[in-house]
């Protein structure tokens, strides 16, 4: 028969205190203090005590806390003691017990939370992986504008197909490019959201096999918004006059024309304090730009072969400092984000500096008999595909070279008319 317990006192309770070892080594000492068998006070060598009841649940032996002294007094204790004894006499495990308590406590809460809570720690989240800050903005302005007044103090769990349709219905058509963007926001959030346990329903914002049975692709609808661009026939007489300007502005946009470089790669971004070139960024010996990964639209560093107009005009610029920038603002910083296109308005041209990529595309591919990866790498374009992948390994910068030479000749003098041949018809006269 177990021994029987003296029943301790509250006074006797709050004296008891850690074990000590032979060898002075102190630990935690666990005391019964009586009236429930089992019912333990645990005190560490910090003097922090709390209530264990070391039973047995089946045939296992288990040690249930029931909480801190003196939060939970020693007639709290012994009072909880005895209802978990019940319960194990009753057939009922209440370790078991409190854990389901536990997950049906966390579910409640989880399925409390709304899209606009979820959206606002999603975005947190997902900013330290945006390249350019903007992107952050960019996100929450649109979903707040589009997503938020339908759906923002729906909870997550109970977002469905009548939710997201009543935020896009009104946008689809009229601003289809805005309203993919926006979709295709709410089903990452979502899908994160299902992820985290806050929903478990079918994602009602994703396109393939759901929305595309609901709405028109946005590619056959959308009005195409690419950038301006000047036709291929007309740049030979563009730079002609672009090379009669003598300031920075129109030197950048020569740059950017032989180079088909991207606008902030040649200026940088000024609403971003994202610079443009600098002269530590050209070898003029090798002829190569190379363009930091930081300002690729790809994450990537690209290499420039500069052919000898661009050399000719950089050096005109006249080289500074390695940090100091090549084209800069009137005030020797980073130029306005209008700086190229204020120029060309001021040269009376509706197109856009960006454009001219595209103009130079059009002049690859259907005036000389490059390889397409070549025009492409020369664009610093991403693609997956396997071949297209291994060229990029390779950077075809030889290739490319030669494709740029071509280019800066044809924007200096365009077409050139192919000599007739001499030839004379048989059986004609000599």
């Amino acid at each position: 028969m177990p021994k029987k317990v003296k029943e301790l006192s509250a006074t006797e309770v709050r004296r008891l205190s850690h074990s000590v070892s032979k060898d002075g080594k102190e630990y935690n000492g666990l005391h019964p203090v009586g009236g429930v068998s089992g019912l333990l006070l645990s005190v560490t060598p910090t003097g922090a005590k709390s209530w264990i009841l070391r039973t047995v649940i089946g045939t296992k032996r288990r040690n249930i806390g029931l909480g801190p002294f003196p939060d939970v007094s020693l007639a709290e204790a012994r009072r909880k003691a005895q209802e978990v004894k019940d319960k194990i006499a009753e057939g009922i495990d209440p370790v078991e017990e409190r854990k389901a308590a536990r997950r049906s406590m966390i579910a409640a809460q989880l399925s409390t939370m709304t899209f606009a809570q979820a959206m606002a720690e999603y975005i947190r989240m997902k900013s330290k992986e945006f390249r350019n800050p903007r992107q952050e903005k960019q996100w929450t302005n649109s979903l707040t504008t589009y997503a938020v007044p339908h759906i923002g103090n729906v909870p997550v769990g109970e977002i469905e197909l009548p939710h997201i349709k009543a935020v896009l219905d009104p946008i689809w058509e009229e601003k289809t490019e805005t309203a993919n963007r926006v979709r295709a926001r709410m089903e990452n959030i979502l899908g994160w959201c299902a992820v985290h346990g806050y929903r478990s329903n079918e994602n009602p914002a994703k396109w393939s096999g759901y929305l595309d049975e609901v709405y028109p692709s946005p590619e056959k609808i959308k009005n195409k918004g690419h950038h301006a661009a000047l036709s291929v026939d007309a740049v030979p007489e563009f730079m002609k006059s672009l090379r009669k300007r003598t300031g920075t502005a129109a030197k950048a946009l020569e740059f950017l024309i032989l180079t088909a470089s991207r606008t902030n790669e040649v200026i940088g971004d000024k609403r971003i304090g994202k610079a443009g070139i600098t002269w530590q960024e050209i070898d003029l010996k090798r002829k190569v730009w190379t363009v930091p990964a930081d300002r690729m639209k790809s994450g990537k560093l690209h290499r420039v072969p500069l052919t000898d107009a661009a050399v000719d005009l950089l050096k005109g610029m006249g080289e500074g400092a390695p940090d100091q920038l090549v084209f800069p603002g009137p005030k020797g910083d980073i130029p306005s984000n209008n700086f190229l296109s204020a120029l060309l308005k001021r040269m009376d041209q509706p197109v856009t500096a960006h454009g001219f990529r595209s103009t130079f595309k059009d002049w690859a591919r259907e005036y000389t008999a490059y390889a397409d990866e070549v025009s492409e790498l020369a664009l610093a374009h991403i693609n997956s595909d396997a071949t297209r992948a291994a060229y990029a390994r390779s950077e075809l910068i030889d290739k490319r070279r030669l494709l740029m030479a071509d280019w800066e000749k044809f924007c200096k003098e365009g077409h050139q008319k192919r000599e007739q041949s001499n030839v004379v018809a048989i059986g004609g006269r000599e």
